[in-house]
């Protein structure tokens, strides 16, 4: 995101705003590994979206984020000495 061109960024907050307009809850996504264009482009087709299909994969992203920060965690205590 720090080196995303300005007016990415925008689209990128104007889309944000779209989003959470219409479904009521901000966008989630798993953006490990993604560029804010990227991130861009998949807020903007999950916009087709109807709402109940949105919501399963707006979870689906919330797991594949807690699964990350999860295996992050482990992976830091497994490196330290009691």
């Amino acid at each position: 995101m720090a080196d995303a061109a300005d007016g990415i960024l925008r689209r990128l907050a104007d889309a944000n705003h779209d989003y959470e307009a219409r479904f009521g809850y901000i966008f989630i996504v798993c953006a490990t590994g993604k560029s804010a264009a990227e991130m861009l482009d998949v807020l903007e087709g999950r916009m087709g979206n109807d709402p109940d299909t949105e919501i399963h994969i707006a979870a689906r992203e919330q797991q594949k984020i807690t699964r990350l920060r999860l295996m992050k965690l482990v992976e830091g205590k497994q490196g330290t000495t009691p």
